[in-house]
């Protein structure tokens, strides 16, 4: 499929010599809700173009999560920061198929009382569980959702022992998995990631894609839409104009504000970033608990939703040195001893920041914060992870909180604080919304409950940035569902 897919981008890599493109609509932005919005619009035979600011790499170009493929796939090498009192550092894919290139591909599909409570206070048209069901199936038939066709890997195991120990509600999770049946003997199989799913199927129904091009502003005039972007030919920058009647921007929640903002199109757009802030914590175990196969970890403990969940992150040595970079002097205890330790997080629903574009800066300034109570959720999912893990069999917990020693035993566990100290934590996320929020209380929202940007002509959104707030639980299949459902919608009023 990679080598078809490369065949059919050769009559568009090089754009003509004025450097304008003509597309009756442009999809900007490839990962899943863009993907799936151009793959149905394609299979609608719409004269579609999607366009993606990374590279087109085929899923097995590295090795999933080694640094040759952060440098690929990562925007800025995996290395971006969301400032305030207690900074986050966050990840977004930067290739074709964004964040489902990159990600483990955790699934749950949207989560009816999150979904209730969007209609309450947004005032959302036709969102809540039962609307979206058809929409869930139809994105699951073509992306398959698999469970673990075996045991889970050690470290995996080891959370889902130590809730069972406890009596807390622990649950292997799907995901976005191709399982082969040898999956014990050779590779695992295939992630259903874009590039392996909706874009081939966009490809194969004649869209056209557009990678390594950057969109830096939305203009309108002459009832048509101006795309001002920039192409990335041989290292150097080239100047492109795309010229369509119909937008539909997904570039992630950060990048979308960003980029509505750069265009005038400020009310509401960027004031509302959501997140789900995470907590990490390195645990060691007497016995070897990691390096047992491919297989990535899948239990996470739900007994405490929605204020945090439990859960098990990669954990290969150079994972596990750098979530040990805020405390050097406990890394002696795990020299030698990289098989022994894990990474295990908790992860509440309550960050919050702001997207803000900055002049002559390609990123976006992102500020984020923490109420308190956000705070004293994360340390106290913090002393419940460390004390499943010591039910587990851990023998040390070095939580990532600099100045905080080394757990290793319940009676340790008075020694994390009740709320976590800002200046002294080190948080990360894997999941951002709600930049662009959607429904019908327009004091509220940027686009309406169907995509479609408030008093703007044909601008549709179709990514995180449309959320509500947080899904409390992985939200790309809230993501996947809500884009089949804005396109059919899209599609049907076209035809009155």
């Amino acid at each position: 499929m990679v080598r078809t897919t490369a065949s059919r981008l050769l009559s568009i890599l090089k754009p003509p010599i004025d450097n304008v493109i003509d597309a009756e609509i442009t999809v900007v932005g490839s990962g899943p809700g863009g993907a799936i919005t151009a793959a149905m619009l394609a299979a609608a035979d719409r004269d579609v173009l999607l366009i993606e600011e990374g590279e087109f790499l085929p899923l097995e170009s590295a090795v999933h999560f080694s640094r040759e493929e952060v440098c690929q796939k990562y925007r800025n090498g995996g290395i971006t920061v969301g400032m305030g009192k207690a900074k986050v550092g966050y990840v977004e894919g930067r290739c074709v198929g964004g964040g489902s290139e990159i990600n483990r591909g955790l699934y749950h599909r949207p989560p009816p009382e999150v979904l209730e409570g969007w209609k309450r206070e947004f005032r959302t048209d036709q969102t809540l569980a039962d609307d979206l069901m058809p929409h869930v199936a139809a994105s699951e038939q073509i992306a398959k959702i698999s469970h673990l066709p075996g045991p889970a890997p050690t470290i995996s195991e080891k959370l889902g022992d130590g809730a069972r120990r406890l009596g807390w509600h622990c649950m292997e999770v799907p995901r976005l998995f191709s399982y082969a049946p040898t999956w014990k003997s050779g590779s695992p199989g295939v992630k259903q990631s874009m590039t392996e799913t909706f874009i081939p199927r966009y490809l194969e129904a004649g869209g056209k894609m557009l990678p390594e091009t950057r969109v830096r502003r939305l203009e309108r005039h002459g009832g048509r839409w101006h795309l001002n972007a920039t192409r990335t030919e041989g290292g150097d920058r080239r100047p492109l104009e795309i010229r369509t009647k119909t937008v539909f921007v997904a570039c992630g929640a950060v990048q979308t504000a960003a980029l509505l903002r750069r265009s005038g199109l400020r009310r509401n757009v960027g004031n509302t970033l959501a997140f789900h802030p995470m907590i990490k914590a390195v645990a060691r175990f007497p016995e070897p608990v990691n390096g047992d196969g491919s297989l990535e970890p899948v239990h996470q403990v739900k007994e405490f939703d929605p204020n945090f969940s439990l859960g098990c992150s990669i954990s290969k040595p150079p994972a596990v040195a750098l979530a040990m970079m805020d405390r050097p002097e406990s890394l002696p205890e795990l020299e030698g001893q990289w098989e022994h330790a894990a990474i295990y997080y908790a992860q509440t629903t309550g960050g919050r920041g702001v997207v803000r574009p900055l002049p002559g800066f390609d990123d976006p300034l992102v500020r984020v914060r923490h109420d308190p109570v956000d705070m004293q959720n994360l340390a106290e999912g913090l002393r419940r992870l460390a004390e499943c893990l010591l039910a587990a069999g851990a023998e040390a917990i070095f939580p990532n909180v600099a100045g905080c020693p080394p757990l290793r035993s319940m009676a340790d566990l008075r020694h994390l604080p009740d709320e976590l100290p800002s200046e002294r934590v080190s948080l990360t996320t894997l999941h951002m919304f709600s930049s662009c929020p959607m429904g019908e209380a327009r004091e509220r929202t940027v686009a309406n409950s169907f995509g479609k940007v408030h008093d703007v002509d044909d601008l549709h959104l179709a990514d995180a940035s449309l959320l509500c707030g947080p899904t409390v639980v992985n939200p790309q299949g809230t993501i996947m569902a809500l884009a089949h459902r804005n396109v059919v919608h899209f599609l049907e009023s076209r035809r009155h």
